[in-house]
Order: C-alpha cells, then structure tokens, then sequence
C-alpha cells in the first residue's frame, strides 16, 4: 500500500510540476511577446484555475494520512487562494488585466513549480540538495510577494467594484451582512492566518536545511 501511495503522490505532484510549468511559461512568454502584462489572465488564467481547483486532493491527502502535512494548513492555503481565483478574479473582468493579479500568478506559478518538483524528487526518494534548499528558501520571497502586493491588493481593489454590483446579493440575501462585508473581514484576517504559514514554513526550513547540514557535519 505504501508504494501504491508513493507511485499516486508522485503522479499527482508530476502532474502539478509540468502543469505550472506551463503555467509559468504561458506568463513569462505573453510577457516578452507583448512588453507588457496584460493578456496575463487570459493566457494562463483557465489553467492556474483548474490546477488550484485539482489542488484540493492535498487536503484529502492529509485527512487520510498519505502525507504529514494535517488538514487545517493545506485546507488554509487551498481555501483562501481558490476563493481568490474562482470568487473575485474569474468573477470581475475590471481585476483581470491589473498588476496585483500579474504578480499573483506569477508568484504562485513560480512557487508551485519549485514546491511540487521537489515533492516529485522526494517521491523518487533522491531529491538533490540544491531542490531541498531552493524549496525551502525561494518561499521567503515568493509568499510575501504573492500575498501583500498580489493577492491583498488585488481583494482590495475589488472592494469597489464588488460593491456597486452587489455582488452575489442572492446568495447572501439571508444573512445579515454582504460579501462586500465578508470580503472586507476577509482582508483584515488574511494577513494573520497566511502570517501562520509562513512562520510553518521557516519551521520546516529549519527542520529540512539545518538538519540535513547536521547529518553532514556527522
């Protein structure tokens, strides 16, 4: 059963790598073909869509124990991204073209390509040690610049747009507040709980880089 798991995370995070690659490529070459970033959602945006969506099997890889992370984490990240791309971006064209998103996709496919090439070398139980180190310290750029000036901006400046069009009035016609008022709740609480898995990141940095030095000096 246990090679049964590893040969399905090292499809499914395979998967993932080649995928954002894609992703990343798609980004990088609408950039130096038309000098500018616009044109960045409609080349890659269906995409990054369908792998964040697919990304929900990690939460499930961590209910049923195939992998250490837990739940709560994995469900997190996969749940504040996701409504960011299926909720506000997919949903408004006026946020499509802006620079906030450019660098949200960007972030997250160059993050994504490095954390899910290094799952698929760990798989394969030989993951060279510039992978470990890349993935445990390209992060302490990439989240920040993915999370402040990408997706934080880019909620923010869909709060005026969100509220002119009411947006989902009908599914929040019961409830005592708006999503405009839930997004703005959102935007207060967002940079505590990513706040939380950055500092679960240094941790593991520390736990995979300092332990591995360790072994070596041994």
């Amino acid at each position: 059963m246990s090679r049964i798991s590893t040969l399905y995370l090292l499809a499914y995070n395979s998967f993932q790598a080649i995928g954002w690659t894609i992703s990343l490529t798609k980004i990088l070459y609408n950039l130096l073909v038309t000098a500018s970033i616009k044109g960045t959602y409609a080349s890659a945006a269906s995409l990054i869509c369908f792998l964040q969506c697919a990304a929900f099997l990690e939460v499930i890889h961590g209910a049923i124990g195939i992998v250490p992370s837990g739940v709560l984490l994995p469900l997190m990240q996969w749940g504040g991204r996701t409504h960011f791309v299926l909720a506000i971006v997919r949903k408004l064209d006026e946020l499509q073209e802006l620079p906030s998103v450019f660098i949200t996709f960007l972030a997250w496919s160059m993050g994504e390509v490095i954390r899910y090439s290094h799952y698929a070398f760990g798989c394969l139980g030989n993951c060279p040690s510039w992978m470990t180190y890349l993935r445990y310290t390209a992060f302490i750029v990439l989240y920040p610049l993915g999370v402040g000036p990408g997706e934080i901006w880019a909620m923010y400046q869909a709060l005026p747009v969100i509220k002119e069009k009411n947006l989902y009035a009908d599914s929040f016609s019961s409830l005592p507040f708006s999503y405009y008022d839930f997004l703005k709740v959102v935007l207060i609480a967002y940079p505590f709980l990513w706040f939380k898995l950055y500092l679960h990141m240094f941790k593991q940095r520390r736990t995979k880089l300092y332990k591995r030095h360790d072994k070596k000096r041994a």
